[in-house]
């Protein structure tokens, strides 16, 4: 068939499982924070722009809250040619534990026992302020971010098929394989995981047996903003850092309705099935109906999965008893 041999077809569905990747990476974060807290972390997309920013940030030498200062008369933007991209990968790996540190210290501890759904309330207005303070910090233009990852399609690929692939994206595939596989292993396999997985299924009962519920949330939403950075980076290569980076939040909500909220590897799946879906949806159905169904698609999707699995693929069924 000829679907099945032409070279475009092919295109279509590597370039969805390699966006599906993107998405995974930011699905990722929501995960790790909701098994080990069960805070669903709405902040998560806005984290992944607050650490791209940084980076650049870091990168340029741009003065944090210039404009601010300006009002002072202190009108310097830049305090020299900015870090190499690792130091200021390096730098902003610790500003990322640190602001997990403090997210912790000023919204999470207050509200230990609290119902999720005031949780839930707390991680919007985070998601807010970090935005806010993001501008305030670094200013609202676009900026370009260059960590040195190769660009452009892969020659020899396409001179020998006529499909092109996305160095960018391979990259940023290889990187999510890692991850998954880091993370997985650690949820699973090492007592601290174990401990994650305690605070999340009772906070009382966790502290009753030791289990310091401060130091647990410090380490995960540590290593969410650690995935944070990563995408941040991904996404910020691949389309420039702009505030509308943290839209990728609402593309990864159908990505964990799929995949299931408690599963890493589902994050993965989840996403690989959005991004290819809505490819070859687009391409075949897509001309039909007027276009741009990618804007929907996943969310279409979505909804059926919450008709007949609202667990998703992966993730554990909940069964309460009155």
């Amino acid at each position: 068939m000829f679907f099945l041999v032409d070279p475009f077809f092919y295109e279509i569905v590597i370039s969805g499982l390699l966006a599906g990747v993107m998405y995974a990476l930011v699905a990722l974060g929501f995960v790790l924070i909701f098994k080990a807290s069960g805070i669903f972390n709405f902040s998560q997309g806005v984290l992944a722009l607050f650490a791209a920013l940084t980076l650049v940030g870091f990168q340029t030498g741009q003065i944090p809250f210039a404009h601010l200062l300006s009002l002072f008369g202190i009108h310097a933007t830049h305090w020299g040619a900015g870090f190499p991209t690792v130091i200021a990968l390096l730098f902003s790996l610790l500003v990322m534990i640190g602001l997990a540190w403090l997210i912790v210290q000023i919204v999470l501890k207050p509200l230990v026992n609290q119902e999720g759904i005031i949780l839930f309330m707390a991680t919007i207005g985070l998601a807010y302020v970090l935005e806010g303070v993001g501008d305030l910090m670094w200013g609202a233009n676009v900026k370009m971010l260059d960590v040195g990852l190769p660009k452009g399609p892969v020659e020899f690929i396409f001179d020998t098929t006529d499909v092109m692939i996305d160095k960018l994206e391979i990259s940023a595939a290889v990187v999510a394989i890692i991850l998954v596989v880091l993370l997985t292993l650690f949820s699973a396999y090492t007592k601290m995981g174990r401990a994650l997985r305690a605070v999340a299924d009772d906070h009382q009962a966790a502290l009753s047996v030791g289990i310091s519920l401060e130091t647990i949330w410090w380490i995960v939403w540590s290593v969410s903003g650690i995935v944070a950075l990563v995408a941040g980076v991904m996404w910020g290569a691949k389309s420039g850092v702009q505030f509308s980076l943290s839209l990728i939040a609402l593309k990864a909500l159908p990505v964990l309705m799929l995949g299931g909220f408690t599963s890493i590897p589902g994050a993965i799946i989840g996403g690989l099935m959005i991004g290819l879906g809505e490819k070859l949806f687009e391409f075949y159905i897509g001309p039909m109906i007027g276009g741009a169904t990618e804007n929907w698609f996943a969310y279409m999707l979505a909804l059926l999965f919450l008709l007949f699995r609202p667990q998703g693929l992966f993730g554990e069924k909940i069964i309460e008893r009155v």
